[in-house]
C-alpha cells in the first residue's frame, strides 16, 4: 500500500529537492535520484534496488509497471504539483526513485581480466558524460575510469543524459596514476585520442585488449596521458574546427572498436 503526499512542504519532498540540487547531500546521505520509468527499469535490471519510489498517478505512473511492491520499497503517490517540484525533467512521466549511491572501489578492478576499457580525464559536462555512458553501454565497454572529474558523476543530469546507462556500465573514479597502474597491470594497450595524434584511429588493429583515453574539448588530455600512452590517435577532420565534442569522439572510437571485433569474429566462422 502506498502513502499519499500532497504537501509541497512535506519533509520527504524537501529531501528530494536537496538530493536533486546538492552534491554534498548526495554524498553525505549516500542516496541519488533516478527519474523516468525506463531509467529506473535499467537500474533494476543491473541489480540495484530503490529505497523509495515516488509516483504521480495523474501522469500515468503505476508501481505495477516496475514490478515493485511496498514490501521491498517504500512507495509514495504524489500530486502532479508535488511531482513538478521534485522533477528535473522538462516532460516528466511521473516516476522518481531514490537509490543507494553505487559504491565502486578500485579493489573490484583486480582479480579478473579486462578487455575493453574507457578512460575519461577531466570531464566537466553532465550531458557529455551521460552520452558517453550510453555509447559505452551500447559498444560493450567493460568499465569506465573517471580521472580528475570536474563534475559529480551522480548528478541527476548525468543520470538523465545517460538514460540509466550509468547503472549498466561500471564507473570508477580514480586518480590518473591509479588508472595508469591498473591499465599497465592488465597489459592493456593505451590509446590516447588527441588532435595532435599521428595514427589514424581506423588504421589501428583494435581487436586486442585496449583502453581508449579521452580528455575535454577545451584542453584535451594532460601531459600525463600524452606521455603514458602507447599510441597517440587522431580522428581526421577536414573542417576549420580542430576538435569534436568528446561524446561524439568517444562514440566514433568505441564503435570502430566494436566494428573491427565483430568483423574479426565473423571472419573466424
Amino acid at each position: 500500500m502506498s502513502i499519499q503526499i500532497t504537501s509541497l512542504q512535506n519533509p520527504r519532498i524537501k529531501e528530494l529537492v536537496r538530493l536533486r540540487e546538492s552534491r554534498r547531500e548526495r554524498v553525505s546521505s549516500g542516496k541519488i535520484l533516478v527519474e523516468g520509468k525506463d531509467e529506473i527499469r535499467l537500474a533494476l535490471a543491473a541489480g540495484h534496488r530503490p529505497i523509495s519510489l515516488f509516483l504521480a498517478p495523474s501522469l500515468g505512473a503505476s508501481p505495477a509497471e516496475l514490478e515493485l511492491s511496498a514490501a521491498e520499497t517504500q512507495i509514495f503517490t504524489v500530486s502532479e504539483a508535488v511531482f513538478g517540484k521534485v522533477s528535473y525533467r522538462e516532460h516528466p512521466d511521473g516516476y522518481l526513485a531514490v537509490f543507494p549511491l553505487p559504491q565502486r572501489k578500485m579493489e573490484e578492478l583486480h582479480g579478473r581480466s579486462w578487455d575493453f576499457v574507457l578512460v575519461l580525464e577531466g570531464i566537466e559536462k553532465p550531458g557529455n558524460l551521460g552520452a558517453i555512458l550510453r555509447s559505452a553501454d551500447a559498444a560493450g565497454v567493460e568499465a569506465v575510469l573517471l580521472c580528475d572529474p570536474r563534475l559529480d558523476p551522480w548528478n541527476p543530469n548525468v543520470v538523465r543524459a545517460s538514460r540509466g546507462a550509468l547503472f549498466a556500465v561500471p564507473l570508477y573514479p580514480l586518480s590518473n596514476q591509479e588508472a595508469l597502474s591498473f591499465l599497465r597491470e592488465q597489459g592493456l594497450r593505451i590509446l590516447a585520442a588527441m588532435p595532435q595524434g599521428n595514427v589514424l584511429y581506423h588504421a589501428l588493429d583494435l581487436t586486442q585488449p585496449l583502453a581508449w583515453v579521452l580528455g575535454t574539448e577545451d584542453k584535451g588530455l594532460s601531459p600525463f596521458w600524452q606521455e603514458a600512452c602507447d599510441e597517440r590517435v587522431v580522428i581526421p577532420m577536414s573542417g576549420r574546427v580542430n576538435s569534436l565534442n568528446v561524446s561524439v569522439a568517444a562514440a566514433i572510437l568505441l564503435f570502430e572498436t566494436i566494428r573491427q571485433r565483430t568483423s574479426a569474429k565473423r571472419a573466424r566462422f
